[in-house]
């Protein structure tokens, strides 16, 4: 059991940080404008995209990558100046509509421009060989895609921390988090500071959206829904608008998720032996592996949890202020 248990920790550890990837995009447009984006996830489906047709063209994935972040991040800032800016102010219901629309108009250029191309509606990611195969550490087999998602997530998570705590720009960002009608009047250009912040988090979505196709091996202009509601669940676990919380809400998300699949499986997998008959029997009878494919259910169940007893979040608030 000790190199399972093992295994199961370093899955945990890869799917929370790409969780913590994908939220922390989300927390910080919210953290200062209290806009939930939900077009979020469709930035990292046309980053994919762009991924996809790039390093399928024949291009190095030194070249497709910056390429994709920068398609992404263009995209993002097009989003905010004509679909999000003209609304500041207005009623949350009416930005949180705009989202949803701008979401439906990236789906259906996807789909419009996959068929002009003569694509399939749904298309095979070519893997690069960096992000293919596994790498074998004694007993724990890990996948170099989790292990790349793994690094990757760690070292942008801890440059973004350095950029708003250490920074000019990133301090300004707490500000208008804090209140942004104030920081308006302190100066600060809450334009730039709202641009900046969609440029970030569209350059994590489009990092976050290659590793997600990585993983799932296939693409089509509807995957952008279930990552976005994993990054709205670990944003909300951790503390819907804190940076910090979307980061630990990202973890405990991975880690809900490999574990109550590995609970959910332990009456099939204790070997014969290691306990009592009976114990094993009863195990074998209500913790059947069967019950794996249920586990986004038990993963809303602890959402409902988190929400009764810790409604903020682990990190989060009551106050309207923000941790970023």
């Amino acid at each position: 059991m000790g190199p399972y248990l093992l295994q199961q920790i370093v899955n945990a550890l890869s799917a929370g940080s790409l969780y913590a990837l994908m939220a922390v995009g989300l927390a910080m447009v919210f953290g200062i404008l209290r806009l939930i984006n939900f077009a979020h996830g469709d930035l990292m489906m046309i980053a994919a995209y762009v991924a996809a047709f790039a390093i399928g063209a024949g291009i190095p994935l030194a070249v497709a990558i910056p390429v994709m972040i920068i398609a992404t991040v263009g995209i993002g800032l097009l989003m905010e100046r004509a679909a999000y800016r003209p609304l500041r102010g207005a009623p949350d219901v009416a930005i949180l509509l705009s989202s949803f629309a701008v979401g439906q108009i990236l789906q259906n250029g996807t789909l419009l421009t996959t068929r002009l191309a003569s694509k399939p509606q749904q298309i095979a990611f070519p893997s690069p060989d960096l992000l293919s195969g596994v790498v074998t550490i004694g007993a724990i087999t890990i996948p170099k895609v989790n292990l790349v998602s793994f690094v990757i997530g760690i070292v942008l998570l801890g440059l973004l921390s350095v950029f708003v705590t250490r920074t000019t720009l990133g301090l300004s960002m707490r500000a208008a988090a804090e209140d942004l009608g104030a920081a308006q009047l302190m100066g600060i250009k809450v334009n730039r500071v709202v641009a900046v912040a969609f440029a970030i988090g569209s350059g994590l979505a489009a990092v976050a959206g290659l590793l997600f196709a990585v993983q799932a091996g296939q693409i089509n202009p509807y995957i952008g829904f279930t990552p976005v509601l994993k990054a709205f669940i670990a944003a909300v676990i951790g503390g819907f608008g804190s940076i910090s919380g979307a980061v630990v809400g990202g973890f405990a998300l991975g880690f809900l998720e490999v574990f109550a699949t590995t609970v959910t499986g332990l009456g099939d997998i204790l070997p014969p032996g290691s306990v009592a008959p009976g114990v094993r029997e009863f195990l074998q009878q209500w913790l059947p592996s069967s019950l794996a494919s249920y586990r986004d259910a038990f993963v809303f169940v602890a959402l409902i949890v988190v929400l009764l007893v810790r409604p903020q979040g682990i990190l989060g608030r009551r106050d309207r202020g923000d941790t970023l």
